[in-house]
């Protein structure tokens, strides 16, 4: 601990030149773009889980089956989902050594003060936000999304972010009934595509 306080102090009492500074932003950037790269088949398993939630209480609805047990249960897979994110990053990290930079520890809260605070929105005050729950949770997400991307300098993420936004305030002008195909779109263009592309990018750096 000693040893890293030495260490910080040492760096804050270097005077950087501007070639160094941008030097060190880019090594900084590049090195959270690489973290995204190595995970990015977490951003294509919350696309897929958001996809699959809404898509399963539409059926469920379909087939009539919403009458023998409550299909808000199938929100079950984002606590699921979350709970293997934590471990499954967290356990890379450990195995690798994966030292954090700062930018990677913002991104990472961000990430999950946003995730938690939108389950628990969803859990526990769907009735108080009524018709704005989905257009809400689109454009948080969104938000997210777009900071990512402009942080790892990612288009596929900023461009998807962005569709995700504009499909939230669009929401606001359709019926409630229509809300499930919304969040379906978003978790498509702003989570599945741009992870997709994230993981084709990290293959072909290392062909």
């Amino acid at each position: 601990m000693f040893t890293f306080i030495y260490k910080q102090n040492k760096m804050d009492e270097h005077n950087f030149t501007p070639e160094e500074s941008l030097l060190l932003i880019s090594k900084t950037i590049e090195e959270t773009k690489q973290r995204f790269q190595e995970n990015g088949h977490i951003i294509v398993l919350w696309g897929c889980i958001t996809f699959s939630v809404f898509f399963l209480q539409y059926f469920f609805e379909l087939v009539g089956w919403y009458k023998k047990f409550d299909i808000i249960w199938t929100c079950i897979l984002f606590p699921l989902g979350a709970i293997y994110t934590f471990f499954y990053i967290r356990g890379k990290e450990k195995k690798n050594q994966i030292p954090k930079n700062i930018l990677g520890r913002i991104l990472g809260t961000m990430g999950w003060v946003v995730g938690t605070n939108l389950m628990i929105l969803g859990f526990f005050f769907n009735d108080k936000l009524g018709n704005a729950i989905a257009p809400i949770f689109l454009i948080l997400l969104a938000l997210m999304i777009i900071m990512v991307g402009v942080s790892i300098k990612f288009k596929p993420l900023i461009i998807g972010g962005i569709l995700m936004n504009l499909i939230g305030f669009g929401t606001f002008l359709v019926g409630r009934e229509y809300y499930g195909f919304s969040l379906m779109l978003g978790s498509v263009v702003g989570f599945i595509i741009p992870g997709i592309l994230l993981n084709i990018a990290k293959k072909k750096e290392h062909v």
